[in-house]
């Protein structure tokens, strides 16, 4: 990407590795998820620095194939019974500081937005306020579960609202793309067509998305107290 600082690359590359280790602390280490994301990873960067997802009016956007293996897996683990004994399993607090890396996702896309690879709308500056998601997640764990201070109903809310600020960011993304041309058509979004910003839609955005559904069905569905979780980390 040729004018980008090569920290920015770098800086995004890191937010997917500590997206990956805090899943995978929530998923008490399993190995299972471990060699599924890594395989995952391992395919989506050979594609993508292959120019495959390559973003242009004249090129079919691909994101289906960014998006659509994770969203099937994650409904298949709602909807047969090994896969929801591992949600249940997922410990809510480590689940929660997932959610802080919203914080360097928002900071990358506004240097890429500085850098015209994305239109403003796609930053805190435009129409995407999911850094609030990265900004409060630490407060919400340390109040939640350390202090025990925030009932389920606020935990719950919280999830809610951090998941349609999240939901709005991903809809900001694909109308900004040189496809559709409905937001920022002056300065479309091409970094999401490019290794490494394809595991936004491919990891990030995935793992995060299980994590709040995750959380909601275990705040709603435990009846002893969310603060209990803790005990899990």
């Amino acid at each position: 990407m040729g004018n980008l600082p090569f920290y920015v690359s770098l800086l995004f590359e890191l937010t997917v590795v500590l997206t990956v280790y805090l899943f995978f602390r929530a998923a008490h280490s399993s190995k299972a998820f471990l060699v599924i994301i890594i395989g995952w990873v391992v395919i989506q960067t050979i594609l993508g620095l292959s120019g495959f997802y390559y973003l242009s009016k004249d090129v079919p956007p691909k994101l289906p194939l960014l998006v659509g293996p994770p969203t099937l897996l994650i409904l298949i683990l709602f909807l047969i019974k090994r896969g929801r004994l591992f949600i249940d399993g997922l410990s809510t607090a480590n689940l929660t500081l997932v959610h802080s890396v919203g914080l360097f996702v928002e900071l990358v896309l506004y240097i890429l937005f500085v850098y015209k690879y994305v239109p403003k709308a796609m930053t805190f500056e435009g129409s995407n306020f999911d850094i609030l998601s990265g900004l409060s997640a630490p407060i919400v764990y340390y109040f939640g579960f350390v202090k025990k201070g925030l009932n389920r109903g606020m935990l719950i809310a919280w999830n809610i609202i951090c998941l349609l600020l999240l939901i709005n960011a991903s809809r900001l993304a694909v109308l900004s793309m040189p496809n559709f041309g409905l937001i920022g058509a002056e300065q479309p979004d091409i970094a999401l067509g490019q290794f490494p910003f394809i595991l936004l839609p491919a990891v990030i955005v995935p793992l995060v998305l299980f994590a709040h559904l995750a959380s909601i069905r275990n705040l709603v569905i435990k009846r002893s107290s969310p603060n209990l979780m803790l005990n899990k980390i």
